[in-house]
């Protein structure tokens, strides 16, 4: 049994280091498509139901999140803090209205943007639809779900008109 265990670590070791990628950045790339949701099993970024109401998840259905420290195209997201928040490393997507692209973080590695957002999954998250992430304050802002039209999605479903800003703040909160 312990051979089956270390196995199973040492695989997921593998996938974490390969996910830190490399270091270049590069901007958004593209318009997003049109429509409110994508076909069950989409393998990108793609908009599903959520108690939250229609939000952008991941190609396995995980609620994908923004931070509000975050800058446009520039995630504040520590080595730390991608331990709790994982970023979105496919900016492939499908009925998103925002514009999609790549960014780098803090740690080298590549995040996705939707509309200028740096985007991560949160690992309490533990099926599809679920959004415990939601409204948490941690990592020097806050964690929103994100709309198709990259905005930040709050509590009842509403979302706020504002677009990423161009400071940051660089205190990081407290932590996980």
């Amino acid at each position: 049994m312990k051979v089956y265990s270390l196995a199973a670590v040492a695989a997921v070791s593998v996938l974490t280091l390969s996910a830190c990628g490399s270091s270049s950045s590069s901007t958004n790339t593209g318009t997003a498509g049109q429509g409110s949701s994508s076909p069950s099993g989409a393998s990108g970024l793609h908009v599903a139901s959520t108690s939250l109401g229609n939000v952008v998840v991941d190609g396995s259905g995980m609620t994908v999140y923004m931070l509000t420290a975050d800058t446009s195209g520039h995630s504040s997201c520590s080595a730390a803090c991608l331990q709790y928040w994982p970023p979105v490393t496919s900016a492939q997507e499908s009925g998103i209205h925002a514009k999609v692209g790549m960014t780098s973080t803090m740690s080298g590695g590549k995040t996705a943007t939707v509309g200028g957002w740096p985007v991560y999954t949160f690992i309490q998250d533990q099926k599809p639809g679920d959004v415990t992430g939601e409204g948490m304050q941690t990592y020097g802002g806050t964690w929103y779900a994100i709309s198709a039209s990259g905005k930040p999605v709050k509590q009842g479903g509403s979302t706020t008109p504002k677009s990423p800003s161009s400071s940051s703040s660089s205190a990081y909160g407290r932590g996980y």
